[in-house]
């Protein structure tokens, strides 16, 4: 498949001022050429078009002229995909966009599958597997803080680390298999102990690593934060002033809310997906009913519960109920409505830890925007580590591999034979080596690159 010429359309699919179609393969300029006809005297076929250069011209097929567009020529290897590349630009329309890739197809190009073009960028050696991963990250980046770990990864910061764990791995690998070719010769008690410290070196910085994992995905994947309370207290109010926008009905009616409601806010960096619930209650109607279950079924799924009161009337005993049913689960309770004259009669330590704001006037927003990013976010990771933080795929990986590597330290403690102990190393290596694609299948590559889109 990597003599194929492939093509795709690499912009998102809707009406926009542009649409990009991006062929790459050895056939490009020609496939490019039969269907593209230069207009003016500067503009030039494809195939004699100098590199990185842009030509105007039309786009036909069967005679018929499809678009008026630009069309950009890229040489091997300095292609994303080391390989010759063709983006044509045409008017962002649906139909426009489509009929150029057809014209494309026409000629003898292969459609893309998802993420091709980023494996042949892997397959090519122009990029390792953790930036082909990056790639995806950059794309569905919610946050600016998302955005600069991704670009981090892309630029070869995690890369660089993984492979320093890999080399450092082998060399030690090296001196094993080396006394086991001469088993005349036995490790010195000086020389077994410089290899345990180099082990127990490598497992403390795969702990750093692993310690990452959870902050990488909270910017991966973001966290989901369920908005409960009982009716009116202002759970609407309170997920359109996260917003920074009217997504959610605001009435004084109660129960207005039926259904949950989800959104997206970027929170200190964060993406927080926000659940707006019905209120909590003995439900009447039906259709109350099924709201109110919702509910429940979004508090079990969340990371993060947002507690809302009315903080200008009492507790009633139903409310004083749901903070026991959810005390187990993260959560911060929020006294709304601090404009108004406070009445809250809250047990003395939920009190204590309760955030005062008012929907109406805003007081208290900016603090509660900061006790969520503290509530899920530990801190823990300094600014360094941060250009690093895994994915699940690194954390699988480095978790075995630190598997192994403690069994090896236990191997060479125990004085067991040195083919054991190059045994569990290899595991270790070859988990390393899974990161960055040293070694790796076609089914793990099918897993990674089957959730890009076609065009990437």
């Amino acid at each position: 498949m990597m003599d194929d010429t492939i093509s795709a359309i690499a912009t998102a699919i809707g009406e926009a001022g542009l649409s990009v179609i991006r062929i790459s393969g050895p056939e490009a300029f020609a496939i490019a050429g039969r269907c593209f006809r230069p207009v003016g005297p500067r503009a030039l076929p494809p195939e004699v078009a100098p590199t990185h250069t842009v030509h105007y011209g039309q786009v036909m097929d069967g005679g018929q002229l499809i678009d008026e567009v630009l069309l950009t020529v890229l040489r091997a290897p300095r292609t994303f995909t080391k390989e010759n590349i063709v983006e044509i630009s045409c008017h962002g329309g649906l139909i426009p966009t489509k009929l150029v890739l057809d014209a494309v197809l026409h000629q003898g190009a292969r459609l893309a599958e998802p993420g091709e073009f980023t494996r042949r960028a892997f397959l090519n050696g122009r990029i390792d597997l953790t930036q082909a991963e990056a790639v995806a990250d950059v794309i569905h980046a919610k946050t600016d803080l998302a955005l600069q770990a991704a670009n981090e990864q892309l630029a070869g910061k995690l890369s660089q680390r993984i492979d320093c764990l890999r080399e450092d791995m082998l060399s030690i690998l090296a001196h094993v298999e080396a006394h086991i070719d001469f088993p005349e010769e036995d490790i010195a008690p000086d020389t077994k102990a410089t290899l345990s410290a180099n082990l127990h070196n490598a497992i403390a910085f795969m702990e750093q690593l692993l310690a990452s994992a959870p902050e990488g995905q909270i910017l991966r994947n973001g966290i989901r934060a369920a908005i409960i309370g009982r009716p009116n207290v202002g759970k609407s109010s309170l997920l359109n002033c996260l917003l920074g926008r009217d997504r959610a009905i605001v009435s004084h009616t109660a129960g207005t809310t039926r259904d949950t409601i989800e959104e997206t806010a970027n929170i200190r960096g964060i993406p927080v997906i926000f659940i707006d619930t019905a209120g909590l209650r003995e439900a009447g109607t039906t259709i109350e009913q099924e709201g109110i279950r919702r509910s429940h079924e979004s508090i079990a799924q969340a990371d993060l519960i947002l507690h809302v009161f009315d903080g200008s009337q009492t507790v009633s005993p139903f409310e004083r109920e749901l903070i026991d049913q959810h005390c187990s689960k993260t959560r911060l309770l929020i006294l709304n409505k601090s404009d108004l004259p406070s009445k809250t009669d809250l047990p003395p330590p939920e009190i204590k830890s309760a955030i005062a704001i008012s929907c109406q006037t805003g007081e208290g927003l900016e603090t509660l925007k900061d006790q969520i990013k503290a509530a899920v976010w530990t801190g823990q990771i300094d600014g360094e580590m941060r250009t690093v933080m895994i994915n699940t795929r690194h954390q699988n990986a480095l978790q075995r591999a630190k598997e192994a590597t403690q069994n090896t330290l236990d191997a060479i403690g125990s004085d067991l034979t040195l083919e054991l102990v190059a045994l569990d190393l290899r595991i270790a290596v070859n988990a390393i080596g899974e990161i960055i694609g040293k070694t790796s299948t076609d089914d793990l590559l099918d897993k990674i690159f089957g959730k890009f889109c076609l065009g990437k």
